[in-house]
Order: structure tokens, then sequence, then C-alpha cells
């Protein structure tokens, strides 16, 4: 028999923890909480204000009641069904879940025969939809991203300016005050877009810790593989985060690390779903079907400095940001290797091809471009014709 005196007592530590923390997060109203007969995952990396939010969640709502499966041994259907029994909990914040082997089927079970709402977090995208227990029309999946540069300025500097759609971006809908912050993005790309650099002023060394976390205890968690894939893992990492962006794909993978384009796929697969490396797919015919491998941000820092990292960064940012707010980019690629833009997105009813660089960046990599609309995005202040400022764009939060 569970003992719920206990897990009262983490419940009640937990809600007293969440007074201390002021501010929320801009995604927070955007986690439906009520209505609805669907229970919600919030996924993403760790270190990112998950569990603060859990915990924000619990201290403002009555008959919630938190739980942390990171350390849980408990049957959770049965603690489920005695805290709204006994308790009457009707809301259930669930913290980690990825910890607790059987989650997929007691939350099945939880969902057919228990009149409860469950709100719960995992540092890994969980492959829930392929999930024997079919919990596709049972659970929405929310994804929570570091902090957008306009939140870092929030959260920071108590800036609040407001948020801008991208077709504000694109129509260059905005004032001149959002010019006053730009010399803010060097610290921001630097590791103050994760929320516990808001305690941490080194927090290159605290995502290193995490990395580790990640790799010995989260992955595992997820996937079948041997101790000695670990460190391939490792190896791939560090190749990623100190190459140059271009040509990085599951065949250069494969040919450095010395393993096959299969396991490359895996590997980087359960990283992405990790929130380690994100994935790119290309634009075109007759092009290599490989996707093209970027890393979420600031992970490349762990293995390159800064003015090393630049240009890689700022692709990072960019797609990061696009995918954040729904635009999903794809890559250029040409089957003669001549110069051209960096990425694509569909916009409205047309494609908007982007070219991301510093304050030299020109119109040349748009040769033979007709069709497209046209962007330049400068890491400067500069806003001329089509060229935008990089920073502009972390204050975009939807399209």
């Amino acid at each position: 028999m569970a003992d719920i005196g206990n897990l009262v007592e983490l419940d009640n530590m937990a809600k007293a923890e969440a007074k201390k923390y002021h501010k929320k997060r801009l995604a927070y109203n955007s986690i439906e909480i009520k209505g609805g007969r669907h229970f919600t995952g919030i996924v993403g990396a760790r270190g990112i204000g998950k569990t603060v939010i859990l915990k924000q969640i619990a201290v403002e709502n009555e008959n919630s009641f938190y739980i942390s499966l990171d350390t849980f041994n408990d049957d959770l259907f049965d603690i489920v069904n005695r805290l709204n029994r006994e308790f009457k909990v009707s809301l259930f914040l669930l913290d980690e879940v990825h910890f607790y082997e059987n989650f997929d089927r007691d939350l099945k079970k939880i969902y057919d025969f228990l009149d409860v709402r469950i709100i719960f977090t995992s540092s890994v995208a969980l492959s829930m939809f392929k999930s024997v227990y079919d919990l596709s029309r049972r659970i929405i999946l929310f994804t929570l991203y570091p902090f957008s540069f306009r939140e870092y300025l929030y959260f920071n500097f108590n800036v609040n300016l407001n948020s801008l759609s991208f077709k504000d971006f694109y129509d260059k809908n905005w004032s001149i005050d959002y010019f006053r912050y730009s010399s803010y993005l060097k610290d921001y790309l630097q590791g103050k877009i994760m929320p516990f650099s808001l305690e941490e002023p080194r927090p290159l060394e605290i995502l290193k810790n995490i990395l580790e976390k990640i790799i010995t205890t989260d992955i595992p968690s997820i996937a079948r593989l041997h101790v000695d894939e670990l460190d391939k893992i490792y190896k791939m990492i560090k190749f990623i985060g100190k190459s140059p962006v271009d040509g990085i794909n599951y065949s250069s993978i494969s040919s450095n690390i010395g393993i096959t384009k299969y396991k490359a796929e895996q590997y980087v697969g359960v990283l992405e779903k990790s929130f380690i490396l994100q994935r790119l797919f290309p634009k075109g015919t007759n092009v290599l079907k490989e996707p093209k491998i970027l890393m979420y941000l600031p992970y490349r820092l762990l293995y390159s400095d800064y003015d090393t990292a630049i240009g890689a960064l700022r692709e990072d940012f960019v797609v990061e940001t696009l995918k954040s707010f729904g635009l999903n980019p794809y890559y250029l690629k040409s089957t003669r290797g001549a110069k051209i833009p960096d990425y694509i997105i569909p916009f409205e009813n047309k494609e908007i091809v982007i070219e991301i660089g510093g304050k030299g960046k020109g119109r040349e990599q748009f040769k033979g471009i007709k069709k497209a609309e046209k962007i330049i995005l400068i890491h400067s202040d500069e806003s001329k014709g089509i060229k935008y400022p990089l920073f502009m764009l972390g204050f975009v939060d939807n399209i």
C-alpha cells in the first residue's frame, strides 16, 4: 500500500515552492487546463521550466495534486484512484513521466475509468501516438521551448515589449523601441536562452551536466542501446558541435564517427526527441533525401567558442525560432553545388527564401531565385530593403 501521507507532503512542498516564482512563461496561458476530455502533455528540454510551470498550475488550481515520477515506485492508477476518491483530487500534475515504465498503459486506464484531468511533463518527446494503447485521441502534446529573445528580456530586465506576428515581421511593422535591445542578442545566444540561467551565472557548465544526464538517464529510458553506443553518441554530438552546419547529415556522421547510416539516423532521432539536435528536410527535386542536422541552442557552445560558432548559432536560432511558432523551414540544396540561400519557408500563398549572415551579407546567394520572396537576416540593426535585423525575429511568437 502506497504512503499517501508522504505524497501529500511532497505535493504541499511543491505548491509552497511555486509561490517563489512570480513571473510566468509566456506559454503558460496556452496550456489548456480546463475543458475537453483530453489529457495534456508538456514536452521540452531539461532545464526550460516545465516543472516550475506544473507547480504554478498546482498552486493556482483547487483540487490539484503534483507528483514527480522520476522516483515514483507505486502503481499510478491506484494512487490516482485513491486520491480522487478519498481527497476529491480532480487535476493531476505528473512530472517527468518517461521515468515511469508503464505510463502509457496506466494513462489509458485512468482515461477510460476515472473522471479526472491530467497534465504531465517529459524531457523526452514521447512517441505516444505509436503506443499499443492508442493514446492519439486522448492526449494533446504541447512543446515548451527555451526563452524566446522577448522572454529573455522580460525575465532578466522586466522589459515587456509586444509580441510580433510573422506577418508583422515580414511587413516590418515594428517600432523603434525594439532596437534598444539588439545588443543583448549575444548574451542570449551564449546561454541566456535557458531559463535556469536566471539563477546560474555560468549556464554552459550547467548545460554540460544536463547533457550528461540526458545521455546517461533519459536516452536509456526510451531507447534500447548498448552501453558502448552511448560513447558513440557523445562523439557524434561533439562532431556536430565542432563542425559547420553545411554538410552535416547521416552520411557525414557515418563516415566520421565510424557507424552505419542506419545507426546515425537512429541516434539523431533519439537526440531530436531529447531536444539536442533538430532535423531539416530538403526542398526541391533531384536532391538527397537526407536531412540537414542542426542543434538546439546553445549546445554548440559546449564544443566551440562563440566567435567560431557564430554562423552556426545564427542558423540554430532561426530554425528553432521559426519552429517554435509553427513555421517549418526546409533547406535548399543545389544539384551542382552552387551557392544558394539557406532556407525556404511556406507563408500565406507564397514561399520566402531566407539567407542568414553577418553585416556583410548581400544578394549574391539569390542568383537564379526568381519566384520566391527574399529575406536576408542580418546580425545587425540594419533594416533596408530585403535586409531584416536577426534579433527582431526573437519577438515573433505567431504566424
